[in-house]
């Protein structure tokens, strides 16, 4: 049998798309693994239908996995919860929106045999010229201070071996945790291979990732990650 994958979908207020997003890591996942996949949903305290159609499916599915939070906790807690949660000898998180189709993890799956974490970009984005602003900015500093020399930190296709999985030590509760899982893929030690993926814009519910408050959250954390690495660092020297 294949070695198993899983698939996290962190999900708020995402009662429209989930069922797409289900029925697209079925249709793809089955064949490819012969059956040997799981689909782990965690319902970030939505106050929609997620929770209640995440258990209705669960209950018709074996593979799928639903988990809930009682209390929103964001993005960055929603993938640590769903990554915890996973027993796959392969991981992949996607945001349920579907920002790229599925397939692309037939091109990832192949440079597991020499890299550790898969990551997608986006060829085409389209951004308003603020957007562009912070993403570049955001960008540059996540590549300079912790050596992610990567096209795309926050496309969201990533798919990890287990042993990552279980060696990243992640504190992020909002978008940080994107550049959070690659920093701490280098800082175990282990290599980061990127392909291409053709972005596909939401077409229901809501994105938060544009909202004041959790651009300025992101970049909190990515300052609160930056000091704990640089005292870790000095900790490790004077020792």
């Amino acid at each position: 049998m294949p070695p198993k994958i899983s698939i996290v979908y962190p999900m708020y207020n995402e009662e429209e798309n989930i069922h797409p997003a289900v029925q697209m890591a079925t249709e793809v996942l089955e064949p490819l693994t012969d059956g040997n996949y799981e689909i782990v949903i965690v319902n970030d305290a939505s106050t929609d239908r997620t929770g209640e159609i995440a258990e209705e499916m669960a209950a018709a599915d074996p593979h799928i996995c639903p988990v809930h939070h009682e209390v929103n906790r964001t993005l960055g807690g929603a993938i640590r919860t769903g990554l915890a949660h996973s027993r796959g000898d392969t991981v992949l998180y996607m945001d349920a929106d579907l920002p790229c189709d599925l397939a692309y993890i037939r091109d990832a799956l192949p440079h597991l045999e020499h890299a550790d974490v898969v990551i997608g970009y986006r060829t085409n984005r389209h951004e308003g010229i603020k957007r562009w602003i912070y993403t570049r900015t955001y960008n540059f500093l996540v590549r300079h201070l912790f050596g992610i020399r990567v096209k795309d930190v926050n496309c969201g296709f990533k798919l990890f071996k287990r042993e990552v999985v279980e060696a990243m030590e992640l504190r992020s509760e909002g978008s940080f945790i994107d550049a959070e899982m690659l920093a701490e893929t280098i800082r175990a030690g282990y290599s980061i291979a990127q392909i291409p993926v053709e972005y596909r814009a939401r077409v229901a519910g809501e994105s938060t990732l544009a909202r004041p408050a959790v651009i300025l959250k992101m970049f909190s954390e990515l300052y609160q990650y930056w000091r704990r690495r640089r005292g870790a660092l000095r900790r490790a020297n004077n020792d």
